[in-house]
Parts: structure tokens; C-alpha cells; sequence
């Protein structure tokens, strides 16, 4: 459908038309409509389907009439990372050039000084990250009661983050009477839970399969042990036509382990995790988005809310813990309609992850041979081959070495009982001791009753 069907105003229209946006998704198709009425919305789409501007640009009509006052925003978006903040930001300054809106964005990192007095003027949009929220909550520095739209972005990310207790806080501050719109890649029965708590009557919209990897995205598995994990990684690279691309760890020691490593072997490479402040954070994005660097190693602090349009690959070093990350993980390539490759590198404890992935998206992940650059000390174990048998194919299926250390054990087992049985053979028999032999102890006579607990030699 196109934009000019939604209903949009003419400086919307003119604005996203520069852009050179023509035809809406179909989570903006079916949001858009809902929002303009002025109904409660949840939109569940994967990452990269234009949640944002679902949201942003009917909120720019509405905001078109009206005057915000001085401490008392006139909507309030929540959203778990900086990162993600700051995009949100962005679009609507694209969105909204030709609208007379004031905005202020409140994230960790940044002058809080500066940030107060925009909002002591006055704001139509105020895009926090609930950790600053409820800072600045606290110090009474802001006014909620005028907040006619509550937007939750990613609400199922800030579930993981442990966000949703500061979000309820956040919310109870805000007027009874108002809009509410939750957007979320997946939704789960904690996010259903807040919906119900804090939304009337809320429209649900569905565009997509539960969870689902992209068409546009080629994906592969590449089998390899712990400690081949990075020389398989830097073959994999130099073996593929890398024009940039995303490698993913699941902990934060790991990304400066690997961009140590990287940087040893002479890498185009920097890194980003959520420990980094937010100064070095924004430029390191900035270098990458410019083609400064060639590799960003990060943490799944990137997997979702970066605006960078294209990536060429992916690299999962680390098989995520929760299925639904790798989705997120590889959505950062193959966006707009364009191709992308994903990799992930798989050792024998990660199978039951790997497992979990391939449920979830309903097909069996191709493998990829470990490039020939790669030593023998990446050579994968068969634990997965030996998981796939049957109870009957363990049986027969053991190898002759094991075999071989079962009958051993066995062999011993026996002596042992043979020497213990010749032991007890050495004990008194009744008739031994109805002869009359005196048995001693430290050269004493022994009472009858302990010659059954003596041993003679």
C-alpha cells in the first residue's frame, strides 16, 4: 500500500517522500491506520521491518496540533538500549522536518545538565532508556502528567534486560487517560502480562511467522572445537568476499578477547559491548557505518536498533543462548531486499542450542567444511553424530577400545575377589581350634569370642 493511502498529513507526506519511501510494510500498513484513530496497538514484527516509522509517523500528525509545556513532555517513548534510542531519535528528525517539534533524548552516557533544560522549555517527544527515566523521576526534574502517548519499543528486549519493573514504575507516574502502543519482535506471556495490565482495548497486529530468518539471509553452520574457535573464525573470513561484517559473542570478555586476537593477525577490526561509554560507543558505530573498520566484533547489544544498512555478513563466534537473539543476531544483514551470508560456529556443546535454532525456524541449518586454512586442531568431535543414535545404535555402536577397558575392569574386579577369598581361607576353622592350639595376641592368651575377627598369618 501506498503512504499516501493512510492517511497521513501533507508534511508527513512530503518529508518520508524525500526519503524515498513509497510503498509502506505491512506492519506500517496495518499500525498507521489504528494509531491515527487514537487506539492502543500492538505490533509484533521481527527486526528490520519498519516497527519505528510504524510508529513515528503517526505520532508526528497527532503532535502536529497542540503545544507541549515546560516540564511535561507530550509523549513519552521507552526503549532498552542507547543504541536503539538514538535511532528512534533520528527518525523523527527525518520524519518530522516539516513539523514544528520539539524533542529530547535522555540516555545514560550524556550531560544530564543539558538534557534538563530542554525539557525546562518544553517537549513534544521524550525518548528515554528506563534507566534514566527513573533518575531523573527521582530528582523531580520532570512531569508525567501530561502524557497523552506511551510508546514501549522492544519491549520483549527490555523484558531480558530485567527493565520491566522500572517500566511498570514508569508507567504508574503517567495519566490514567492515554495511548499506549507496544511494539515487540516476539511476545511473551511476562510482555502479554503488561499489555493486559496497562492497555485498553489494544489492537494486536501480526505480519509476521512467530519467529522466522529472513529470505534475502544465507545461513550455515560450521562445526569446529573450543580451541579452534578463532583460526577457524579468521579462515572462514579470509575465505569468504567480506565486504564488512558483524561477529557475535554472547559475553563481553570474549569481545575483547577476540578483538585482541583480530587485531594480533592484522585485522580491519574494533569492537562494541554495553560496557563502553557512550561517547566511544557512538563513534566506534559511526567508524564501522563509514567503512573505517571492515570487522565490528560485539556483544547482542548490536543485534538489534543500529541503523546500519548494509552489512554484508554475519558471524555468530558464540551459538546464542536464546534462539530468538539469532534471529536478531543475523537480521543485521541481508536488509532492504539485499543479500547477506550468516555463519555460526558450532562445537559439541552447543548442539542442544543449535537444536532450539532450528525448531524455531523450521529447517535444518546447512554445513559448511572448515576452510582449508584452518589446522587439525579445529577437528570437530562426534558427539553430535552419537546424540542422533538410537538406544539399540548405542549399544552396538561402541568402539573397541572402550570394550577393551570394560573387560579389564572386569579381569580386576575378579582378582580382587579371588585375594579377598584367600584371605578368608586363612581364618581358624572349628577343627583348627578344637585341637587345643593357644592363640595369642602381644603375647597373651586371646578370649574365644576374637578369634573370629583375628587373621592368621
Amino acid at each position: 500500500m501506498n503512504f499516501f493511502d493512510l492517511g497521513l498529513n501533507e508534511k508527513t507526506l512530503k518529508a518520508i517522500d524525500e526519503l524515498g519511501y513509497k510503498t509502506a510494510t505491512p506492519i506500517q500498513e496495518k499500525a498507521i491506520p489504528e494509531i491515527l484513530k487514537r487506539n492502543d496497538v500492538i505490533g509484533i514484527a521481527q527486526t528490520g521491518t519498519g516497527k519505528t516509522a510504524a510508529f513515528a509517523l503517526p505520532m508526528i500528525d497527532i503532535l502536529s496540533n497542540g503545544r507541549a509545556k515546560a516540564l511535561m513532555p507530550r509523549t513519552l517513548i521507552l526503549a532498552p538500549t542507547r543504541e536503539l534510542a538514538i535511532q528512534i531519535a533520528d527518525c523523527f528528525q527525518k520524519y518530522g522536518k516539516y513539523q514544528k517539534l520539539s524533542m529530547v533524548l535522555l540516555i545514560g552516557g550524556e550531560s544530564i545538565a543539558e538534557q534538563q533544560k530542554i525539557l525546562a522549555k518544553g517537549v513534544d517527544v521524550l525518548i528515554a532508556t528506563p534507566g534514566r527515566m527513573i533518575d531523573l523521576c527521582q530528582r523531580g526534574r520532570i512531569l508525567l502528567c501530561d502524557v497523552q502517548i506511551l510508546v514501549l519499543d522492544e519491549a520483549d528486549r527490555m523484558l531480558d534486560m530485567g527493565f520491566i519493573p522500572d517500566v511498570e514504575n514508569i508507567i504508574s507516574k503517567l495519566p490514567a487517560v492515554r495511548q499506549t502502543l507496544l511494539f515487540s519482535a516476539t511476545m511473551p506471556s511476562e510482555i502479554k502480562a503488561l499489555a493486559k495490565k496497562f492497555m485498553k482495548f489494544p489492537k494486536e497486529i501480526r505480519v509476521d511467522p512467530l519467529m522466522s530468518a529472513a529470505n534475502t539471509v544465507e545461513q550455515f553452520i560450521v562445526k569446529t572445537n573450543e580451541r579452534g574457535k578463532r583460526e577457524v573464525l579468521r579462515s572462514l573470513i579470509q575465505s569468504e568476499n567480506v565486504q564488512n561484517a558483524m561477529i557475535f559473542c554472547n559475553r563481553k570478555k570474549d569481545v575483547d578477547i577476540l578483538l585482541k586476537s583480530f587485531t594480533k593477525h592484522k585485522f580491519s577490526v574494533t569492537a562494541l559491548h554495553g560496557d563502553m561509554a557512550q561517547g566511544l560507543r557512538i563513534k566506534t558505530l559511526n567508524d564501522f557505518r563509514d567503512g573505517n573498520f571492515q570487522l565490528l566484533v560485539c556483544s547482542d547489544v548490536a543485534a538489534r536498533g543500529l541503523d546500519i544498512p548494509v552489512v554484508s555478513h554475519v558471524f555468530n563466534f558464540d551459538v546464542p543462548a536464546n534462539a530468538e537473539d539469532y534471529i536478531h543476531r543475523i537480521g543485521r544483514t541481508g536488509r532492504a531486499g539485499q543479500k547477506g551470508r550468516a555463519f555460526m560456529l558450532v562445537t559439541s556443546a552447543d548442539y542442544k542450542s543449535l537444536a532450539s535454532i532450528e525448531k524455531m525456524i523450521g529447517e535444518k541449518l546447512k554445513e559448511m567444511k572448515r576452510p582449508s586454512g584452518s589446522s587439525d586442531k579445529a577437528e570437530v568431535c562426534e558427539k553430535h553424530e552419537k546424540i542422533q543414535k538410537t538406544g539399540a545404535e548405542k549399544k552396538s555402536g561402541k568402539s573397541e577400545p572402550v570394550i577393551k577397558k570394560k573387560m579389564k575392569k572386569s579381569e580386576k574386579n575378579q582378582k580382587k575377589s579371588e585375594k579377598n577369598q584367600k584371605k578368608n581361607d586363612k581364618r581358624p576353622t572349628a577343627d583348627y581350634l578344637a585341637s587345643g592350639v593357644e592363640m595369642k595376641a602381644f603375647g597373651k592368651a586371646m578370649p574365644a569370642f576374637m578369634l573370629n575377627e583375628v587373621k592368621i598369618p
